[in-house]
This record gives C-alpha cells, sequence and structure tokens, in this order.
C-alpha cells in the first residue's frame, strides 16, 4: 500500500442470536449467500484494497473457520512478505486465558503488530456483510490528520437504540460516543470498522490493560478514553450496503437481498469479487420439469422440483413435487417429493420429509429448521 497498513481482524464471536446456526461453528464462518462464508466479505476487501498483512483472530469454536481460511491462498495471502495469520488465545507464563474483550485481543497480539511496525492499523468485524475498499477510509484518516477514524453510516431512526451513535461537529470530528441511546442526536452508527495511528493504538491499549475496571472493549473503553483525552477522532461515513447479521431474520433477510434487482451488494463485480475457498462440485443439474425462478443454485445441487426466490448452497436435492419458496438452503439438504419448504433457513444436512409442511406464504415469520427441530423466528 501507500502506507503500511496492517489489518486485525476479530474473529472470535460465538453469535449466539443466530441460534443453531452458530452451535458448532464461530459466527464468521456461517454460510452465506450460495457459496460464501461471512467473513468472506471482510478477507475480500482487505485483498481487494491492497492491504498486505492481515491477522485473523479466532476463538469460539474455531475449526471449521481455520479449515476455511487454510493459509490464506483464496485470498492472495499465502505469501512471503505480508500475508495472513491466525491468532488464536495462546498459553503465556501467566497460564491460558481467553481474550477478555475486542481490545484485549489486539493487545494479547502486540508482538505480531510490533513485528509487522506498521504506521496505521485497521480493526475489522468478520461477521458483517458489506463491500468498501478500505484506502477511502484510510485517505479520509491522512486528510483529517486523525489519531482514530470511524467508518459509520446511516441507519433507520427506529433502529438507533440497537447501535453506538457517534455525535459530531460540523467537520465530522467526534465529539460524543452515545452507546444504544433512547434519544438519540442523529442516526450515524458505528460499523465497527477502526483506522488508528498505530502509535496512539498501542499507547491506549497499554494504559487499558492496567486499568482493572476496564471491560477491554474498543467501543466502551479504548474509544471513549481517546475521545477523553482530546485525541482527533473522526467519523467517516459509508454509503453502501452494509449488514450485521446478527439475528435468524437478519440472516435471512440479507440472503434475500442477493435476490433483489436493486440490491446494492453487486456479487457479480468483476472489479471487487468477493473470494472464497472453492469446492470440487460438478456443475448444478436441473431436471426435465423442474421450475427454478429468481433463485441462486450452487454447484452440486440437483432441482427435481420448484424453486422460487430461494438460495440453494452445494449439493441439496430438491426432489419431485417439492417446492421451496423465498428460503435459505444450506450445503448437502434433501427436500423430499411433495415436501413444501416456505421462509424459511434450513441448516447443512437437514432431511424434510416427504409431504411435510413447513410455513406458509404471506407469513411475517422465519422458521430455523436444524436436526433439533424447528423454531420461529
Amino acid at each position: 500500500m501507500r502506507n503500511k497498513v496492517a489489518a486485525m481482524l476479530l474473529a472470535g464471536g460465538q453469535g449466539s442470536r443466530l441460534k443453531a446456526l452458530t452451535k458448532n461453528i464461530a459466527k464468521p464462518a456461517v454460510s452465506f449467500g450460495g457459496k460464501y462464508k461471512i467473513i468472506d466479505f471482510a478477507l475480500s476487501n482487505a485483498t481487494n484494497s491492497d492491504i498486505e498483512y492481515i491477522g485473523i483472530l479466532t476463538q469460539y469454536k474455531p475449526f471449521q473457520l481455520n479449515s476455511h481460511i487454510g493459509i490464506g491462498s483464496a485470498w492472495d495471502y499465502d505469501r512471503s512478505t505480508g500475508g495472513l495469520r491466525i491468532l488464536p488465545p495462546f498459553t503465556s507464563e501467566e497460564g491460558g486465558r481467553w481474550y477478555t474483550g475486542t481490545a484485549n485481543a489486539i493487545f494479547e497480539n502486540m508482538d505480531y503488530l510490533e513485528d509487522i511496525n506498521p504506521e496505521y492499523v485497521l480493526i475489522l468485524s468478520g461477521d458483517h456483510i458489506y463491500k468498501m475498499d478500505y484506502n477511502h477510509l484510510l485517505d479520509y484518516h491522512k486528510k483529517k490528520n486523525a489519531h482514530v477514524s470511524i467508518a459509520v453510516m446511516k441507519v433507520p431512526w427506529e433502529e438507533t437504540s440497537r447501535f453506538g451513535i457517534l455525535n459530531v461537529d460540523k467537520d465530522n470530528k467526534i465529539i460524543e460516543f452515545d452507546e444504544k441511546p433512547k434519544k438519540p442526536k442523529n442516526n450515524m452508527a458505528s460499523m465497527g470498522i477502526y483506522m488508528f495511528n498505530w502509535a496512539e493504538l498501542r499507547q491506549a491499549l497499554i494504559e487499558d490493560n492496567k486499568d482493572k475496571n476496564s471491560d477491554h472493549d474498543f467501543g466502551k473503553n479504548i474509544l471513549p478514553k481517546m475521545l477523553q483525552d482530546n485525541k482527533n477522532m473522526y467519523a467517516w461515513t459509508f454509503n453502501g450496503y452494509w449488514k450485521d447479521v446478527g439475528t435468524v431474520r437478519s440472516f435471512w433477510e440479507s440472503n434475500m437481498d442477493l435476490l433483489d434487482q436493486n440490491n446494492r451488494l453487486d456479487i457479480y463485480d468483476r472489479n471487487w469479487r468477493i473470494y472464497t475457498r472453492s469446492k470440487n462440485l460438478p456443475p448444478q443439474f436441473v431436471a426435465w420439469g423442474a421450475e427454478v425462478n429468481n433463485s441462486l443454485i450452487n454447484e452440486g445441487c440437483i432441482v427435481e422440483g420448484e424453486v422460487n426466490n430461494s438460495i440453494l448452497f452445494s449439493e441439496s436435492h430438491i426432489e419431485k413435487g417439492a417446492k421451496v419458496n423465498n428460503s435459505v438452503v444450506l450445503s448437502k439438504c434433501i427436500i423430499k417429493a411433495n415436501a413444501e419448504v416456505n421462509n424459511a433457513v434450513v441448516l447443512e444436512g437437514v432431511i424434510v420429509e416427504e409431504d411435510q409442511v413447513i410455513g406458509k406464504l404471506g407469513e411475517d415469520y422465519i422458521y430455523l429448521v436444524s436436526e433439533e427441530g424447528i423454531d420461529l423466528e
């Protein structure tokens, strides 16, 4: 890059509100969009932004996530200079311990950053769906001579109580943090994407580690303390598509967004590809008499029935007479003959039996279908 940037991607979250989707895997490893994992979007943004160094901090049930990432070859991070490093919790002379917060996760891996010695450190989350050129954030950061710049976006006023809201002056300099306010002064929400000067971040992490009353979290501790210390902190407004898939409903909605003709998240953009670790699978097969409308069908799928406004992940089978409507069907599922699935998220490997009906068209409910049963959202 024009300046040396190291990215630290926080990918250890459990995502408990996703229920069965994250029972056995970390939230960033959850499948999305027919062939991707959620973490693919942040990783692809980093490689498309020419970020040379990226550390991925894992914690909760990391096996599938680590297997997916491998040595980073899908994102061109298997390189001799720079590259990708997976940074799990580790044992020290004080004993083994988990990361206690987002800031603590970075603090515990300061030796990795010290070795790189970057000018800037970009903090990312591994569980958001979006496309962003991080160079735009960096250019803004340098233009403002900031110590930290925070990516923000305007959210609907009725949703502001779910986010950390930043209050700014006329120059977009941050003057106040408002965490999940009941009566917000504006609707500019933090996206959890931060560009720091490394020297400032290093000092802030060291001081925060000494504070026994701290939660060691960026939003709760590091950023408010830097504001209190009169650091130059600015908000950079992002105008593209961004979704925090924190619930089953938001996961279903963001997948459905891909089927909208006016969707702003263009996964077919050749100038900003979303990369992933691909499987060696045969092409999809759509049989005579089958019907597919406005749907994404991934490799290895067999469709003998009817699929409408839905997403099928790899190796799923829709048998003759079966109908799938407005649903997300993960890999290796079987929807048996004459079954019907509506407004659902069907987890990997689930078999929907013959003549079984899940949901109704026109309902506002989302059905989460797992081997343990059906959960209503």
